[in-house]
């Protein structure tokens, strides 16, 4: 270990404007609201001030290149999906090694793969991506989405697959959809105008609307099917069932919660009928039999239940258990004839193959105690393809026969990784209020539990999300260099369910922070580490997360990294859609407990002057239209105001990047690098690299 570094660099000015915004008659200062106007001149002068600084900071570490010439050599393997078919084709996507986006390939038989859809050519700098890719039933047709930038906003051009030429004129301002074909006619997809004014990247978005597009047509002929101003919903989508008899309509105002129509698409102009018609729970269409529905509900079943019921009489008096709920959350997919629950054992994948009665055909055995993907395909296939990892295990891809049972390694990972090196076990801890919660921690075998390892926490929390084990080829930076890498299973997630997720939302959000406070305290505790040697990272909601914990512990943990976070609590739900995160949040608009609950916890309003916060390094990104850079912003802007003491408070801002989704693979690179070497660099960690 080496001297930790010192900061007496001085922070670009922020101006403050006197702005006092008042919730239930109480007034609240927000000088730094100003930089909520990301086209405003000055801040985009505020942004290249802090990225100048930021980076000099980081040009000054001086294993930060050799950081990421070892990532650029670990991220250059041979990267494939699983493949699926359609029509004549088999397809799959895959990356060379540094490839900025992935390749989608076909191959006819055993024929040689070809290119089908290289978006590395969409865009010079490769910050364009393929988001969606759509094939008709019979694979003539396909219709696939972009996103430049990193944007949610979409594109979507449909092409024919046997020439690869372009079919009609793209389909603009496609948002938060999906793409569904009814036959070879058309599609339907889902929509909302685009702001009139100010930013589109942070205007609101609030009445979806599901359209048909009508091939032969232009894109303002669309028939809009659900939504719009008459029928308002935040979020809308389309979905046509397998054997194409039916559209099932799924309508929401917030991120839980849906209303679920069905039309029957063998009758002309059938009516739409309601299947549920509150926002009180989940339900999702599965499968479609003939005239019967197979839906997933949390309706009476918090961990969710398989339930059939008649076309003829949808509502839920007449539903019938297929799969009764059990002690693990359900989720279900289908292939070959059969349907397949996937549960989650505190965390860990187990499934289960059943029929279409809800008998037990078998367990399906996994390769270990891990994460699986890809248990779903065609109700006619007789193999399907899936995709097993774990924090040690790099993603492998089997072939599961669906009628044996049997399973077989298809392609290994490429990536240059002994997992025989390392370990990855489950702990349990207790939250402050006696609640057990589990934990993943992994780090290189022989471990000497002495207190000074760096430990990176990472969490989320929120909108019944699961974290589950999943490798990344980043973490191998940190963990080859002794580095443990924790991520507790926090309420407000979905590991055990809905009563999981309801005890980390709204008036319950505080346990949330506590389950992660506990998780850090235990690490301690047990001498993997210490606070000097401790960082704590999340994004989005994890971004969060970890503003709160920073702001509530602040001697808690050496370094910070809360990553395109929600770090407004008062104002998070004007922007974008953000309305629609009121079911885990609430806003502040809701009542005065709220607003005070909500105020007491809020990262920007909750930075306290003369403190001494960890070095923190806040990451955003300008196209980010989910979580608006604002947040980060403001946070940045008030931290630098109030930190005493010599640890940085940088922001790291990407250009021509989003929330995440199609970052190029030389972004992300120079990311994690820069990830790592901050971290690294403000707990004092001499680096051996080659």
């Amino acid at each position: 270990m080496s001297d930790k570094p010192t900061f007496a660099k001085a922070y670009p000015h922020t101006s403050k404007i006197e702005q006092t915004d008042i919730y239930h008659e109480t007034p609240i200062q927000d000088p730094y609201q100003w930089l909520e106007d990301d086209e405003a001149e000055d801040t985009k002068d505020w942004v290249k001030a802090q990225n100048e600084l930021t980076f000099e900071y980081l040009r000054q570490i001086p294993y930060r290149q050799n950081l990421k010439e070892r990532l650029e050599s670990l991220w250059n393997y041979e990267k494939y999906s699983a493949p699926f078919k359609y029509g004549a084709y088999t397809y799959f996507y895959k990356n060379d090694g540094l490839q900025n986006q992935y390749v989608t390939y076909r191959q006819r038989g055993e024929e040689a793969p070809e290119v089908f859809l290289d978006p590395n050519t969409f865009s010079r700098d490769g910050t364009t991506s393929l988001t969606d890719l759509s094939f008709s039933k019979d694979g003539r047709l396909a219709a696939y989405a972009i996103s430049e930038g990193g944007a949610d906003w979409r594109t979507i051009q449909v092409i024919d697959t046997q020439t690869k030429a372009p079919i009609g004129e793209p389909i603009k301002n496609v948002k938060f959809s999906t793409i569904s074909w009814r036959r070879n006619e058309g599609f339907y997809y889902s929509a909302y105008a685009k702001p009139e004014s100010g930013s589109a990247l942070s205007g609101m978005t609030q009445h979806h609307r599901l359209f048909f597009h009508q091939l032969g047509t232009s894109q303002s002929e669309d028939e809009l099917i659900f939504g719009g101003e008459h029928t308002p919903r935040r979020y809308i989508a389309g979905l046509v069932s397998e054997d194409e008899n039916w559209l099932a309509i799924s309508a929401a105002n917030s991120t839980s919660g849906n209303e679920l129509y069905m039309q029957d698409l063998r009758k002309r102009n059938a009516p739409i009928v309601p299947v549920v018609t509150n926002f009180d729970n989940d339900h999702s269409l599965v499968h479609t039999q003939g005239e019967t529905w197979f839906i997933l509900t949390n309706y009476q079943a918090p961990n969710r239940r398989l339930i059939r019921v008649e076309a003829a009489q949808p509502g839920v008096a007449n539903w019938v258990d297929v799969r009764a709920e059990r002690e693990q959350p359900l989720s279900v997919s289908t292939a070959g004839g059969y349907f397949f629950a996937q549960y989650l054992k505190d965390a860990l994948a187990y499934i289960e193959q059943i029929d279409i009665k809800g008998a037990l055909v078998r367990q399906v055995t996994l390769p270990g105690a891990g994460t699986v993907a890809g248990f779903s395909g065609k109700w006619e296939e007789k193999e399907l393809y899936f995709i097993f990892t774990s924090y040690v295990n790099p993603g492998t891809i089997y072939r599961y026969e669906l009628e044996s049972g049997n399973s077989e390694v298809y392609k290994e990972s490429g990536v240059d990784f002994d997992p025989e090196a390392y370990t990855s076990q489950q702990v349990f801890y207790t939250s402050k209020d006696g609640t057990r919660i589990p934990m993943m921690v992994t780090h290189k075998k022989g471990l000497q539990l002495d207190g000074k390892n760096p430990t990176m926490l990472y969490g989320y929390g929120g909108f019944n999300i699961s974290l589950t084990p999943a490798f990344s080829v980043s973490n191998i930076i940190w963990m080859e260099q002794g580095g443990v890498f924790a991520v507790p299973n926090i309420r407000g997630g979905g590991e055990y369910g809905e009563s999981w997720h309801s005890g980390g939302i709204k008036l319950q959000k505080q346990n949330v922070f506590n389950d992660f406070i506990a998780a850090a305290e235990y690490l301690i505790e047990h001498n993997y580490t210490s606070s000097e040697y401790l960082a704590l990272h999340g994004g989005s909601n994890g971004g969060l997360l970890v503003g709160a914990v920073m702001t509530q512990r602040p001697e808690l943990a050496r370094v910070v990294l809360p990553a395109v976070g929600v770090l407004d609590m008062l104002r998070y739900h004007r922007f974008t859609a953000g309305a629609g995160w009121a079911y885990d949040y609430g806003t502040a608009d809701d009542s005065p407990e709220m607003f005070e609950y909500l105020l007491a916890y809020s990262p920007y309003h909750n930075l306290k002057e003369g403190t001494a916060y960890p070095a923190t390094m806040i990451m955003t990104a300008d196209h980010d239209d989910r979580v608006v850079p604002a947040h980060s912003f403001k946070f940045a802007a008030r931290l630098q105001e109030v930190q005493v003491g010599s640890a940085p408070v940088l922001i790291r801002i990407e250009t021509k990047a989003g929330h995440g989704m199609g970052k190029p693979t030389a972004k992300m690179i120079e990311e994690q690098a820069d990830k790592w070497a901050f971290t690294f660099y403000n707990m004092g960690v001499a680096l051996i690299l080659d």
